[in-house]
This record gives C-alpha cells, sequence and structure tokens, in this order.
C-alpha cells in the first residue's frame, strides 16, 4: 500500500515530488485527438459506440492519475512518445489536484452515456470543457487545475509547467507592445464573436449543424420537436386529396 502515499519522483534538486510535464502534455495531446473522434463519431455518424468506449477510458484513466501516475495509461502512451526527451519536472501536487478535478468533470459524463444515457446539454458542455482544458495543456502547457489549486491551499503550489509559479521578470520577446496587444484582443473578439455568431443566429441546414444544436436540447424540447413534426405529418396526412 505503500505506494498509494508516495505520489510523485523524488528528483534531486527539487524540494517536492514532481512528475513529468512532458508526458502529461504527450497524454493530454492523445486524450485531446480521441476526444475530437468521439464526438463527431456522436454528431457525424450518429452513434455512441466510439464515445462510450472513450469515456470509458477516460474516467479510468483519471481515477488511476489521482491515486498513482505511475500506471496511467495515457501518461504511459505519452511517456512512450517523449521517452528521449529532457523531462520537464513539475510539482506532483498540484497535478494530482487538476487530475481530480478532470476526474469530477469525467464522471458525469460517463454516467449519463454510458451507465445510463439521458439527453442532456450539460455532458456536451462539460465534453467541450474537457477537450479545451486538454489542448490548453497539450498546446500551451497551461494547467488550468493548477492555477485553480493556489485558490484552495495556502501553500502555494511550485515548480509550474514554464515556471509560472515562481516570480520572474518577462524576457522582451514575452512582452506586448500597443499594436500587438490591440491585433490579439481584436482577433480573440472577432473569434469569440463568430463562434458566438455561428452557433446562435445561423440558420442549421446542415445535419451537423442540427445534430449540434440538438445535442444541446433536453428530453422535453426534444419531445416538443417530435411532437410538432408529429403533428404536422398528421395535418399533411388530412389535406391529401389523394384519400
Amino acid at each position: 500500500m505503500k505506494f498509494l502515499f508516495e505520489y510523485g519522483e523524488k528528483v534531486d534538486g527539487y524540494n517536492v515530488r514532481v512528475v513529468n510535464e512532458r508526458e502529461a502534455r504527450a497524454a493530454a495531446g492523445i486524450l485531446f485527438a480521441f476526444g475530437i473522434m468521439a464526438l463527431f463519431n456522436s454528431i457525424a455518424l450518429g452513434h455512441l459506440m466510439f464515445t462510450k468506449y472513450f469515456l470509458t477510458f477516460f474516467t479510468v484513466d483519471f481515477f488511476i492519475r489521482i491515486i498513482n501516475p505511475n500506471y496511467s495509461p495515457s501518461l504511459l502512451m505519452g511517456r512512450f512518445f517523449v521517452q528521449n526527451q529532457t523531462p520537464e519536472y513539475v510539482g506532483a501536487i498540484q497535478k494530482r489536484f487538476a487530475w481530480g478535478i478532470g476526474f469530477l468533470l469525467a464522471f458525469p459524463m460517463f454516467y449519463t452515456v454510458v451507465v445510463d444515457f439521458t439527453p442532456n446539454p450539460l455532458k456536451v458542455l462539460l465534453c467541450m470543457l474537457c477537450l479545451v482544458l486538454l489542448i490548453s495543456e497539450s498546446a500551451f502547457s497551461i494547467c488550468v487545475g493548477c492555477k485553480i489549486y493556489n485558490l484552495f491551499y495556502k501553500e502555494k503550489a511550485t515548480h509550474c509547467p514554464g515556471d509560472v509559479c515562481e516570480i520572474k521578470r518577462k524576457e522582451k520577446i514575452q512582452t506586448f507592445n500597443i499594436a500587438q496587444k490591440i491585433i490579439a484582443i481584436t482577433s480573440f473578439v472577432l473569434i469569440s464573436y463568430g463562434v458566438y455568431a455561428y452557433l446562435t443566429k445561423v440558420e442549421s441546414k446542415t445535419f451537423f449543424a442540427k445534430k449540434v444544436s440538438q445535442m444541446f436540447m433536453t428530453e422535453a424540447q426534444l419531445q416538443a420537436i417530435e411532437d410538432e413534426e408529429y403533428k404536422k405529418e398528421a395535418e399533411a396526412f388530412d389535406n391529401d386529396d389523394d384519400f
């Protein structure tokens, strides 16, 4: 039972136990890729087989991570791809907290899709949130859960990805001038509005768009649409002159 209480690795030069951020980022990229595949399988093909397998794997994987990351399947796959790269050590305790949040997000999705399928917009939002968190860690090395950790614990996290926990002076290449700030902010606003307009203002004329819209509906809303379609079909049948 000793392995349950020794979380992370002891590395010379670090005053806390650590994990390898490089394999964590690789694992996040792997899960993001399979998550996107699961989402598009659900929407484009209209079946949940791939999604059910992925959510089961995702939930079990994060449960293992919060017990001992050395036996997490996705982290081991990530280790395979980055085993020849110099490790980037980060504090294990805040990563455990972040992965605990991941498990709390995964379990409701697992229950409402695998255990007891329920049309619920919450599981779609949770799925998208998980994908955002995965791409944030994989592409930008931003551990959102690690930042939340500092809000709950007096003993602040140390050895964070990119050394963001340690106070340091930014290099010139890391800063923005006025023009760059305007370009970056304008781009972010335009992209955000474009996504919002696409989801709310564009009529759902394609199968994909209709599917996405339906995924955000409750069971009552879906039933109302089905009743309306049945009513229209009944009216069309009654008005048919051939009978």
